[in-house]
């Protein structure tokens, strides 16, 4: 039993798969594959893995093999430098991969000294919520005082006008805060009736932001967007492309302050790693459109 969790623990996300499939279908070799994937955003050692022991029906070329893998660990949130070079002020920590924290990846670190209970609440919130996820309207809050339980929230839907309620404080505006910001606004009002309250909200679920996918893609509709992703990513979302997508036609639709903007994205050029800055980082809201 222990050898067949191993073993699914090293099962390589299938995200990643579908991507290496497509980029076989592209006749890309493994090693072109391993360093486009990486340009990506993918840690190397995982797509090396992927490669050399790719499950169900993806079988390797046999044409060369992959790049090897660097022996240092790969982060769980690697920056996507394509992404990057489209918005530099972005902060390129905060953008992530298809490869989520829970995607099975080892790491060579030593494990870290157990933490605090409020700090193991913290890291326990919704793994696809960024640290600049923005609460709105239709989330599902947790909301935790430590050694305060009448003062806790376990479940709160944030309301159309933006705000929840809770013990002690009544109605408080939460809409357009992050989570830590909210933190904070909770525990200044706490503290006049509580000495030094200490406070974890948890994005429990994620139903304001999204992003909708229409068109020649396995699964047409509304995306949760709980992570920075690019367009790319966003397909793989959807389940990929249909083989009647126009791959080289697909477009992203955006309205800002009145105006719709529209931006081109060449799924071929990027697979093989060109025209890399269609990769765009998308926003809530956005529109892929995969023309069939």
């Amino acid at each position: 039993m222990l050898g067949m969790a191993q073993a699914q623990d090293k099962a390589p996300p299938k995200d990643l798969v579908q991507y290496i499939r497509d980029a076989r279908k592209s006749g890309l070799t493994d090693s072109q594959i391993q360093q486009n994937a990486v340009k990506v955003g993918w840690p190397a050692a995982l797509v090396s893995e992927a490669i050399a022991n790719p499950p169900g029906d993806a079988k390797p070329v046999s044409n060369g093999p992959p790049s090897p893998a660097t022996p240092e660990a790969a982060p769980a949130r690697p920056a996507n430098p394509a992404v990057a070079t489209w918005e530099p002020a972005n902060n390129p920590a905060s953008l992530t991969t298809m490869t989520r924290p829970d995607s099975g990846t080892k790491t060579a670190a030593p494990a870290p000294a157990p933490a605090p209970e409020a700090e193991r609440l913290k890291t326990a919130s919704s793994p696809g919520v960024s640290e600049d996820y923005r609460i709105g309207e239709g989330d599902v809050l947790q909301i935790s005082v430590m050694g305060e339980p009448t003062a806790s929230v376990p479940s709160a839907m944030v309301r159309t006008d933006g705000k929840i309620t809770m013990p002690l404080i009544k109605e408080i505006a939460v809409s357009g805060l992050t989570p830590t910001e909210l933190e904070k606004t909770i525990t200044e009002q706490l503290s006049k009736m509580i000495r030094v309250p200490d406070v974890t909200v948890i994005v429990a679920q994620s139903n304001s932001q999204r992003v909708f996918m229409i068109g020649a893609v396995k699964k047409e509709g509304p995306l949760h967007y709980t992570y920075r992703m690019s367009v790319i990513q966003a397909i793989s979302e959807a389940g990929g492309l249909t083989d009647y997508a126009k791959r080289k036609r697909i477009y992203v639709i955006r309205n800002e302050n009145g105006r719709q903007f529209q931006f081109p994205f060449d799924y071929d050029a990027v697979m093989k790693g060109q025209r890399m800055e269609m990769n765009r980082t998308l926003e809530p809201g956005d529109t892929v459109v995969v023309p069939k």
